[in-house]
């Protein structure tokens, strides 16, 4: 799967916050995300992303 720096995710399961949209901010073996609702920065393995991405938004 082609996830880059600065792609939009939306994802099959939402954040606590309630919103379903991630910023990516790095990718590699890991990815570090920023929820789009309330702005904290999580780091998720690679596996567990791809398994839960809805769509890629690129701008």
């Amino acid at each position: 799967m082609d996830v880059q720096a600065g792609d939009r995710l939306q994802m099959k399961k939402s954040h606590p916050c309630g919103s379903r949209e991630f910023l990516v901010l790095r990718a590699g073996m890991d990815f570090k995300l920023r929820c789009t609702g309330c702005g904290r920065e999580v780091m998720v393995p690679r596996r567990k992303i791809e398994k839960n991405i809805r769509k890629i938004i690129r701008e």
